[in-house]
């Protein structure tokens, strides 16, 4: 029988307040070990937590981008385990009555199709420190800055299908939470994680099967080889005579792995019970009014608008809208450039995005803002260089060349549109090449492409390509 996959995945937000969530301690990333922890933090004796307004800002401001229900009351609750870097003994999370619940956002399918994801609810909680295992000897260091940090976990219904759908859900979110500044989604730096809820069943069941969770996952790339490999694990079992066991599993990169942590706990397991230092959280119509105005653009309106405004393919459209800084700096060349909204796309996708990417910078560190790669793309308008020649101009600017007009004028690199010029390396390539230009009158049409490379290697590439191919055509005609 055929399998099918089943998917949930809980994404942790941290959510960019300068303070943490029930603390005045700072939340900046990478300051000294212990540095950042307050009392409240570590948990001392008779310290109250006091909850921070802006976070809950925040996570309203992402229940209304998904269309979700926000709660006029709340609570939090007390989370009751042990970890070494939970120096509290309980997390301060929402349970029964989160602040967010019941939104959706669409995801689009490589196929053109697109999805409606469920999300269950979105809660506020505490993070926990981070345990250091990388100083050898057996030692184990504990670092308690992270601890308190506010994180917004933004759970799923089981609505995906397949690795590849998770890997969408989880761009969808990020995207939309960067839009909304309220996470930076710096998986490097553990700001926007996962845990994957797998399992699988067979097709036309209605009943899910046992899943496993796969824990703390900071990778789109890894968030589909986890999820591949738990799918194929699980069906081997099964159809091999075992019985997937629930439990939580971490994912080894290295060796392309899950392997079992501990047992999955319940809820029962954490013995859940309302905070008794922190009241109900209230939430008053005028609070989520005043945050709904100030809601930007979200990245499915901005692809709708890219499209019916600039004549854009959705693709092209989806691409350049995945993120704010991006699509603000494709907007920006556009603006420059005075229309031409294709080939601005084709640019700011293929040679800002592929040298973006070799570099390993974001485009808001692009050495070549949106103002120069307009003027570079002004020169292959006006005819000034041809859009190959654009090519090496553009590397020259990357590489601190400065200005486009610059790097052309400095490299000599201006287009040939003289025709009487191209004319005359024409009549000259003709002439030496004889028996090439009798075989193409006798019908080797394939030679043409021939006499347009000598004719591009003679000029350098600077003479018009457009010129040099209706040129030839009467030429070689004879």
């Amino acid at each position: 029988m055929e399998w099918e996959t089943v998917i949930g995945l809980e994404i942790h937000a941290q959510l960019l307040t300068k303070s943490k969530i029930f603390s005045g301690a700072s939340t900046a990333f990478g300051a000294d070990p212990n540095t950042q922890a307050c009392l409240v933090d570590l948990g001392y004796p008779g310290v109250l937590p006091v909850l921070n307004k802006e976070a809950v800002r925040m996570a309203v401001k992402f229940g209304l981008a998904i269309g979700a229900s926000i709660a006029p009351r709340s609570v939090f609750a007390r989370k009751n385990y042990f970890y070494p870097d939970l120096p509290k003994g309980y997390q301060i999370s929402q349970y029964e009555l989160p602040v967010v619940s019941k939104g959706s956002v669409e995801i689009e399918l490589e196929n053109g199709e697109s999805r409606s994801i469920g999300i269950t609810r979105a809660h506020l909680e505490e993070d926990a420190g981070k345990s250091l295992h990388e100083s050898g000897g057996g030692v184990s260091g504990i670092d308690l800055n992270r601890a308190g940090t506010p994180l917004l976990e933004i759970v799923s219904e089981p609505d995906m299908r397949s690795a590849r759908e998770a890997v969408a859900y989880m761009k969808k979110i990020h995207s939309l939470v960067r839009y909304l500044e309220i996470c930076d989604g710096n998986m490097q730096e553990g700001s926007f994680r996962c845990d994957a809820n797998v399992s699988v069943r067979h097709k036309g069941e209605q009943k899910f099967g046992t899943r496993s969770e796969l824990k703390n996952i900071n990778s789109f790339h890894f968030v589909e080889k986890a999820i591949l490999y738990e799918v194929q694990r699980q069906i081997e079992l099964i159809e091999s005579g075992g019985k997937v066991v629930q439990e939580t599993r971490l994912f080894d990169s290295r060796k392309n792995e899950t392997r079992s942590m501990r047992s999955k706990e319940e809820a029962n397991d954490y013995r859940y019970f309302p905070d008794p230092d922190l009241l109900p959280l209230e939430i008053a119509e005028n609070f989520i009014t005043e945050i709904r105005k100030t809601l930007p653009e979200l990245p499915d309106e901005k692809k709708q608008r890219f499209i019916r405004d600039y004549g854009l393919s959705g693709y092209d459209a989806a691409l350049l809208t995945a993120s704010r800084e991006l699509a603000d700096y494709y907007e920006a060349v556009v603006n420059a450039v005075g229309g031409e909204a294709k080939l601005c796309a084709n640019w700011v996708m293929g040679e800002l995005s592929a040298a973006l990417n070799q570099d390993s910078k974001d485009v808001t560190q692009s050495p070549v803002n949106a103002v120069m790669l307009a003027g570079l793309l002004k020169r292959i308008l006006d005819n000034t260089i041809s859009g190959k020649l654009a090519k090496e101009v553009f590397l020259a600017m990357w590489s601190g060349g400065g200005e486009a007009d610059a790097v052309i004028e400095k490299k000599g690199l201006k287009q040939i549109t003289d025709s009487s010029a191209i004319e005359k390396v024409i009549d000259t390539i003709m002439a030496a090449n004889p028996q090439q230009l009798s075989d193409y009158r006798a019908g080797k049409d394939k030679l043409f492409a021939f006499f347009v490379g000598q004719v591009m290697k003679a000029t350098q590439g600077k003479a018009n390509p457009q010129q040099v191919n209706e040129q030839l055509k009467r030429k070689l005609a004879g």
